[in-house]
């Protein structure tokens, strides 16, 4: 199935990869579909592309690239909602906000968006009662944290 993206132009992406997000994504909640595009292999980068829409796609960076020691809690609700039975089929992201330079962005570690990878469905949640996680954390790897 071929897609226009944000940042590509025009792809080629498989259906079965389609992630849905049932409530979307907060501020866009009529995106209900969307594919994982990775920048380049071993990178911490990926574009979260919406299926419909081609304007609506999100750099977004694996956290643990950045902060060795994030973590936060799923609440019960949320894991049924995204129908998680393991920690090994949860991807998680966090979306960029993209400055004059790549060290000058930062990433929402506040609001992560959480994959069930084996089921295809994601969501956007906001982790109110942890202020351990801000809003815009610096985009400063860790020493080797090439994927």
């Amino acid at each position: 199935m071929k897609i226009q993206t944000k940042f590509l132009g025009e792809m080629t992406i498989d259906p079965e990869n389609i992630i849905h997000f049932p409530k979307g994504i907060p501020a866009f909640e009529e995106e209900t579909e969307f594919v994982i595009i990775p920048l380049a292999e071993k990178s911490p980068f990926i574009i979260l592309q919406s299926v419909k829409t081609p304007t609506v796609g999100f750099m977004a960076g694996y956290p643990y690239d950045f902060k060795a020691d994030y973590e936060f809690d799923l609440e019960p609700s949320i894991q049924q909602q995204l129908e998680i039975e393991s920690p090994e089929d949860v991807l998680v992201y966090g979306i960029l906000t993209l400055k004059e330079t790549l060290l000058q962005s930062t990433m929402n570690l506040l609001a992560p968006i959480v994959i069930n990878a084996k089921m295809k469905v994601g969501r956007q949640i906001v982790l109110v009662e942890n202020d351990a996680h801000p809003l815009r954390y610096p985009l400063q790897a860790k020493e080797g944290s090439v994927r």
